[in-house]
């Protein structure tokens, strides 16, 4: 299989980073160029020639859009993988239509990334099917992330949280449709409705941000990916614990 040269533009430098440490330990996969500023983004893509560029829309100097017709005008041919923390219909649709193969809403999965790429680029994408022995591992590690962050057993979200990881680790997609398909999944298994499950996965993601538990979870995680006055969405969350899951699991 022929690599796939990556580049990545992001004024994130702890993101950028994390994003390169991941493709670098992905078989078939190669860094070629990372940059921080549009500018220099548009240098980088031109040099180095990549097959995928991984594009934050919002940078200094000049943004994702201008990035993009900069590199078309200069004659890259790499496909666009937009990531932007701005939501909304109408600005995926003019990310797509600036170039971008896809949109990705910030945070991100990096599996959900990888898998994007792969079917850009005409590579089949794989699945992680989990054995017995790996799926009480992952229980293990969810339990004893759940335990360090505060997130107590007895309420009803512990369980919908730990399903909804769990599913997001066997199916990465899935967490970018996390109100048509996982939360009705979810509560299809505990006999419920998807709007309690969904309710009830914030109020488990709100006890453990008032507990004051931050530094816990950037401990656990590696990285400041929180501070005490942020507080992540109930799909942040989920998607954060299942990248770590699939990483360390498999």
């Amino acid at each position: 299989m022929k690599e796939i040269k990556v580049a990545i533009v992001d004024d994130d430098r702890e993101f950028l980073s994390t994003v390169k440490m991941f493709f670098a330990g992905e078989r078939g996969y190669s860094v070629v160029a990372t940059a921080e500023g549009g500018r220099e983004g548009v240098d980088a893509i031109l040099t180095s020639s990549p097959d995928v560029v991984i594009l934050d829309m919002t940078l200094p100097e000049m943004d994702g859009f201008e990035v993009m017709s900069e590199a078309r005008l200069g004659g890259a041919k790499a496909k666009f993988v937009a990531l932007s923390a701005i939501g909304g219909d109408e600005y995926a649709l003019r990310a797509m239509k600036s170039g971008a193969s896809h949109f990705m809403l910030k945070p991100i999965s990096f599996l959900s990334l990888k898998n994007r790429i792969d079917e850009i680029v005409g590579v089949a994408a794989t699945s992680l099917p989990l054995r017995p022995a790996q799926n009480r591992l992952l229980d293990e590690r969810i339990t004893n992330i759940f335990i360090s962050v505060g997130i107590p057993a007895h309420i009803k979200g512990y369980q919908f949280l730990r399903e909804a990881i769990k599913m997001a680790v066997a199916n990465p997609e899935i967490i970018n449709s996390i109100t048509k398909r996982l939360y009705p999944e979810v509560a299809e298994r505990f006999d419920t409705s998807a709007s309690k499950v969904e309710r009830a996965i914030r109020h488990a993601i709100e006890v453990a941000w008032n507990k004051g538990k931050i530094e816990n979870i950037n401990q656990i995680f590696g990285v400041k990916v929180y501070s005490g006055n942020e507080k992540p969405t109930n799909g942040e969350f989920i998607a954060l614990v299942a990248d770590k899951m699939l990483i360390e699991c498999a």
